[in-house]
């Protein structure tokens, strides 16, 4: 092999090594390869299913096989020999007619086993319609494609088992600091409580009506926190469950969103709230649950926006009403808005606002249920925007 080969070689492997996709720099490879190697179909095999037979993870169709590229049978039976025998094939066609017009019926076949991690998982077949025959050169030049094939299948799962470990390894510390979290959620309240139930029962003091009522409704306050702590716990899991009911019936969303504003002003009387809303049909909802989405996107945005106006604007969309909450808070740092829906997840950094990380992943349950889409926008000292769209019908 001379020098010029071994440097367009190099530079080949180089492409392919850059490549973030798997199927991209599979591409490369074929493609780079082709002066080198003429073939019509590339076709990879693999058992992914452990043992239910084969799946063709990527095709590639060129040249004189492209009307036939949607025909994975022209290497699957060969790929299956491979795979029994463990190893390559080649299969010529016959020596019948040489007409070219029927060169799809003149497949020649050459087939490799793939074994990635030591573990012989499938098999890449190279098509070629109507000769020439493969040379012996082609053959090295084919089991050199099947080598990398191999290699960036691997590369593929070994990627993919890492995004797997780090979101496991995410979950497990969300879930830590949800222990943490709840702990000190659910004993603030039960401090109050017993604190103030404990004052008073005291025999050596007398406390004035003014008082007592006033250690009441503390008592009355945490009480009602410490209930809807445990209710929003409950809710998380009944809907990762898929057991929590839903009871459909048309909803008037702006009614909806306004009344639960007004029960919002009621305990932050100097929330400011305006609302922007075209005329809007009814939806199939369940009014309890989307009231539950609206108090936590306002919840939300008093703990994380304080002092801060939020606007409540619907719009119809096609088959669609699209209701924004929009603050003109800090905002949120863009690498933590593709977790905020997560289970337990709770912007770093934010631990002076007291919460369990339940309360996104909740409302997106819900929203998921009505058949919509929820998402959130927002930009450092630009405020942010929850969206959320549900169908009509």
């Amino acid at each position: 092999m001379d020098l010029a080969t071994l440097s367009a070689l190099h530079k080949v492997f180089q492409d392919i090594q850059r490549k973030q996709d798997w199927r991209a720099a599979l591409d490369t490879l074929f493609v780079s390869m082709r002066g080198s190697f003429v073939f019509d179909n590339a076709t990879i095999y693999l058992d992914e299913s452990g043992g239910q037979g084969l799946d063709v993870v990527y095709a590639r169709a060129t040249g004189r096989g492209k009307a036939a590229e949607a025909d994975a049978a022209w290497g699957e039976e060969l790929a299956n020999e491979v795979i029994a025998k463990e190893k390559m094939i080649l299969r010529e066609p016959g020596r019948g007619t040489r007409h070219p017009t029927d060169r799809i019926n003149r497949a020649h076949l050459l087939g490799f086993p793939l074994f990635i991690d030591s573990k012989l998982r499938g098999a890449l077949v190279f098509v070629r319609f109507g000769g020439p025959e493969y040379s012996g050169l082609h053959v090295h030049i084919a089991s050199l494609q099947a080598f990398w094939a191999a290699a960036l299948i691997e590369r593929r799962d070994l990627r993919e088992a890492r995004a797997e470990l780090d979101s496991v390894q995410r979950q497990m510390r969300l879930q830590d600091d949800f222990v943490s979290t709840i702990s000190h959620e659910l004993r603030t309240p039960l401090g109050f409580i017993k604190g103030y139930s404990t004052s008073l029962l005291r025999q050596d003091t007398i406390w004035d009506e003014s008082t007592q009522r006033e250690f009441l409704n503390i008592i009355d306050e945490e009480a009602d926190r410490l209930s809807a702590l445990i209710e929003n716990m409950l809710d998380s899991a009944r809907l990762q469950s898929n057991t929590a009911e839903f009871k459909f019936s048309p909803v008037r969303l702006d009614a909806l969103a306004r009344d639960v504003a007004t029960r919002i002003c009621t305990y932050h009387p100097g929330l400011k709230v305006e609302f922007d809303t075209d005329s809007l049909p009814s939806i199939p909802g369940d009014s309890t649950r989307l009231s539950q989405v609206f108090e936590n996107l306002f919840s939300n945005a008093i703990k994380y926006a304080p002092d801060s106006k939020i606007t409540v604007a619907m719009r119809l969309a096609a088959d669609k009403i699209r209701v924004t909450f929009a603050d003109d808070g800090d905002g949120i740092p863009e690498n933590y808005l593709p977790f905020l829906f997560e289970r337990f997840y709770r912007v770093p950094g934010e631990r002076t606002v007291t919460g369990t990380g339940l309360g996104l992943y909740i409302c997106q349950q819900i929203i998921m249920a009505h058949h919509g889409n929820i998402w959130v926008e927002s930009a450092l000292g630009r405020g942010t925007m929850f969206v959320i769209e549900l169908p009509i019908a």
